[in-house]
């Protein structure tokens, strides 16, 4: 798998799904019409401020709360490249990967401060953090998970498995 490479934005300590994306967005399920929203409650202009790429790193239970799959949808459409953070609310960790969306479990991830840039080398097993230059070992990802990104979500990997035995 490649890398991923973007400039880092911190959230702290249990970022529920509504901090995600708040309910009263949860009339569409449209992923673009989600990204306008994403993040909103925690900070009102991460969307104006935030590029296509970057990524998220907070502290512990990242995606609290309900088990809402718009919230992984939503950070992904609105280009975040991915999550770093010590641990995640065990739906949400399934459900980003269902939705193609990398998420990372790093105790040390609060070292790693906004503004900052990193690189995350999924096959190496290590995130850089390119300003300080300090590199962290991520806990491992199953196979299967991986697999799961590598096809962009549950979706598409099954869609490729009913291609394969088709053939």
């Amino acid at each position: 798998m490649q890398k991923i490479e973007g400039k880092v934005w911190n959230f702290g300590k249990d970022i529920d799904t509504d901090l995600i994306i708040a309910a009263r967005y949860l009339n569409t399920s449209n992923p673009q019409e989600l990204a306008k929203h994403v993040m909103e409650d925690a900070d009102p202009t991460f969307v104006t401020k935030m590029a296509p790429g970057d990524i998220i790193v907070a502290d512990e239970n990242f995606g609290c709360g309900s088990s809402r799959e718009h919230a992984p949808i939503a950070l992904k459409a609105a280009g975040v490249a991915a999550i770093i953070a010590p641990t995640f609310a065990r739906i949400f960790y399934r459900n980003a990967f269902n939705m193609g969306l990398p998420i990372f479990e790093l105790p040390e991830s609060l070292e790693i401060k906004e503004g900052e840039s990193v690189s995350i080398d999924m096959d190496a097993g290590t995130i850089t953090n390119t300003t300080t230059g300090k590199h962290y070992r991520f806990t491992p990802i199953p196979p299967f998970m991986q697999e799961l990104l590598s096809a962009g979500g549950l979706m598409n990997y099954a869609n490729a498995e009913i291609a394969a035995q088709e053939k």
